[in-house]
């Protein structure tokens, strides 16, 4: 039998669907422009970061900047304030009838702050103001540089020559001794506190000898010198009495020298004693016996009550902020500049 839907006897083959050639076609172009698409979000996303990012660092960095000019500005501001206002209370505006102080504080010596070019400067600008009706000396040294200390009386007394109608006193706080009583007999009159410690009218030169440590340790000493007193005071090398001699020779000129400005200075108010131009110091009590000083008596007092001139204008010029950075930073670069030098190796 034969099935009547199949007239020819064969079986009709399964009619498979064919997809549209245009949609295959169109699946190509499809993707591309999705993948272009992303690939467009993906870029602009990543612009817009970098460009963000860049905008950021360029606020960080102006903001870096001005912060950095900021710092430099104040610290010019700051040196020129100091370097210009801060030499001495003399150059700003001060009352028209006033005391002029000028202090001599610690050792004097070059180095220090009571220096002979400091303290001679500041001399000459209270000597010079008009407005300054007398010049006070404040000492509280223990002495120092006999060089410095008679640089400084020399120019005292020039001053007060030049000006004679203004009186000039020196004030003595705790010590004045040594190179600081070499610069107060320059004064008209010199006042004390009872307790304050005053003379030491004498020179002293000293040092260590280390031979001794040296023999016990197996070291020698190799000094090769051109003259024969180069080498004078070596410490490493033994003493030579002929040297010594000749050191204690110069020091008692010195002492010479001292005893005589002591005795110029003093006149007739000084009662002389076989102690007196020994060395030994007295306290303010005791100087007033025998006239190395005049009476007791403070700055304030003296601009009170002698000279009626109450208002006090410091005139000591002083290291202000600018000259310490300097120093410091001068003492940094020379410090490092000689690392350097000594670490350099030769080329060769």
């Amino acid at each position: 039998m034969t099935d009547s839907n199949f007239p020819s006897g064969q079986p009709e083959e399964p009619k498979v669907p064919v997809a549209p050639v245009e949609s295959a076609q169109a699946a190509p172009e499809k993707v591309a422009k999705t993948a272009a698409a992303t690939e467009g979000w993906e870029r602009a996303t990543l612009e817009k970061l970098a460009t963000a990012a860049l905008v950021e660092q360029r606020a960080a960095r102006r903001w870096r900047i001005g912060f950095r000019l900021f710092w430099i500005l104040l610290v010019l501001g700051v040196m020129w304030f100091s370097f210009h206002h801060g030499k001495n209370a003399a150059n700003t505006a001060h009352p028209a009838s006033h005391t002029a102080l000028i202090e001599i504080k610690g050792e004097i010596d070059a180095d220090a702050n009571a220096n002979a070019e400091w303290i001679i400067d500041s001399m000459r600008q209270a000597f010079e103001d008009d407005g300054a009706q007398a010049v006070v000396l404040l000492i509280n040294s223990p002495g120092g540089s006999p060089v410095q200390a008679g640089m400084i009386n020399d120019e005292i007394k020039r001053l007060r020559g030049l000006h004679p109608e203004k009186p000039f006193y020196v004030v003595v706080e705790d010590v004045c001794a040594s190179g600081g009583y070499y610069v107060a007999v320059a004064g008209d009159k010199i006042l004390v506190d009872k307790a304050s410690i005053v003379g030491s009218i004498g020179v002293i030169m000293g040092g260590f000898g280390f031979t001794g440590l040296m023999d016990k340790m197996g070291i020698s000493r190799r000094l090769i010198t051109a003259g024969s007193d180069k080498g004078m005071l070596d410490p490493f090398s033994k003493e030579n009495p002929q040297q010594v001699e000749m050191i204690k020779t110069m020091i008692d000129e010195i002492h010479q020298q001292f005893i005589a400005v002591v005795k110029v200075g003093r006149g007739d108010r000084l009662k002389e004693t076989p102690e007196m131009f020994s060395g030994r110091v007295w306290n303010g009590e005791q100087a007033i016996k025998i006239g190395l000083v005049d009476g007791y008596g403070t700055v304030d007092t003296v601009a009170r009550d002698i000279f009626k001139a109450p208002d006090i204008l410091d005139y000591t010029m002083k290291e202000n902020f600018a000259e310490r950075v300097a120093k410091r930073f001068g003492a940094e670069v020379g410090s490092a500049a000689g690392k350097a030098l000594i670490k350099t190796p030769d080329l060769k």
